[in-house]
């Protein structure tokens, strides 16, 4: 016999003595909307936890023509060309934020600001055959030997992660970057070859690799980067923000890099700092392309 009302009565297999009575008084103690209440909640997944944010880059890699055959040639001293050269890539801040593994170069720009700043030294010295295949063979293990150095450039300014930047070219001619730091070799690409036909500027004559700035000290910074040119191109210069002063780039073999040292007056946590500008000419010194002028980077900006 059930009695209290609103509560079912238990299985008659299940009705043992005294059991009845403990069961009501506990379903009379939770009471039912706390019994659902707690099913409920019991329920809940966090939205966070349900949902998942993935930034996925696709990258298709090319075979590059009209380059020629890729000599491994090391970048000249006073960063002076050694033969045509290709673009840096937008730069990727790192130091105080990091821009992770696998970054790769964007279509935006950051963009030059007022902040006064200037560039100490726009001069990369050559990097010697044994630490390059020291630095390749880190940055790329076992598939070093598939590549071969085409520019090896030493910066003016060293940062806690990298002093240098090595351009190796494969027999299809497919490139890797690789940032030194002494005799060690770091890609921020997965797989290295990523890079490849990624950023092309407008006129398809220079390719954008990556390309970073990191903090050396209080309002110092390295900034490097590299890309590839085509066969039309004799000689790349980089500017900085609205300076017109043009610094050189080491290139060879289809690829070029830069590298220079640059000082901000007070600059803030988040500084952008000038945007490096790539300029290409051809062999009759003709200025070709303009970074600072290509519609697919100011219309960005």
């Amino acid at each position: 016999m059930n009695d209290m009302p609103g509560i079912p009565a238990a299985p008659s297999d299940r009705d043992l003595p005294n059991h009845r009575r403990t069961r009501e008084e506990l379903l009379k103690k939770i009471g039912p909307e706390d019994n659902r209440a707690s099913l409920r909640r019991g329920w809940v997944v966090p939205l966070g936890v349900a949902t998942g944010v993935v930034a996925v880059s696709v990258a298709a890699v090319a075979v590059f023509s009209g380059v020629g055959d890729a000599k491994p040639l090391l970048a000249a001293p006073e960063g002076n060309p050694t033969s045509a050269a290709a673009p840096p890539s937008p730069i990727t801040t790192r130091g105080s934020t990091s821009a992770g593994a696998g970054s790769a170069p964007s279509s935006t720009r950051t963009t030059s600001t007022p902040d006064a700043f200037a560039i100490t030294s726009g001069t990369t010295t050559p990097i010697d055959a044994g630490t390059v295949a020291k630095i390749l063979a880190s940055c790329l293990g076992s598939d070093a030997s598939s590549y071969h150095a085409v520019v090896a450039a030493r910066a003016p300014v060293a940062s806690q992660r990298g002093d240098g930047v090595v351009i190796a070219v494969n027999s299809a001619d497919q490139y890797v970057q690789c940032e030194s730091k002494g005799d060690k070799g770091n890609s921020q690409d997965s797989p290295p070859t990523f890079i490849n036909n990624r950023l092309w500027g407008t006129g398809h004559t220079i390719e954008y690799f990556d390309s970073i700035r990191e903090s050396t000290g209080k309002g110092q910074y390295l900034v490097l980067g590299a890309g590839h040119y085509t066969s039309n191109i004799a000689r790349i210069a980089i500017s900085y923000g609205d300076n017109p002063k043009q610094y050189p780039a080491a290139m060879a073999g289809g690829a070029f890099v830069y590298a220079a040292a640059l000082s901000a007056e007070n600059p803030g946590s988040h500084y952008a700092g000038p945007s490096p500008y790539v300029h290409a000419y051809n062999a009759s010194g003709e200025e070709i392309y303009n970074q600072e002028k290509d519609p697919q980077f100011t219309d960005n900006q």
